[in-house]
């Protein structure tokens, strides 16, 4: 596992090895774990955002977008 993005509302955690990421809702302690086809799609939708408009605010607009109505309450065991 690995962070590769962390802000103060989003972190995202990778799992190379299942190509699968990790998304954590910090704002609401809720989480989206994706792997596969829509792991892919998340990183090339990242990818997309144009360089000079890649930025805290679009990253988190983005996971915004993917956790919405997906993400799971964080249930600590």
């Amino acid at each position: 596992m690995n962070i590769v993005y962390n802000s103060e509302n989003y972190a995202i955690l990778a799992f190379p090895m299942r190509q699968a990421f990790e998304l954590v809702d910090k704002q609401t302690s809720r989480s989206l774990f994706v792997q596969g086809s829509v792991a892919i799609d998340l990183r090339a939708a990242i990818d997309n955002i144009p360089y000079e408009e890649r930025s805290q605010e679009s990253i988190d607009s983005l996971l915004d977008d993917y956790c919405a109505g997906a993400a799971q309450p964080i249930a600590i065991h």
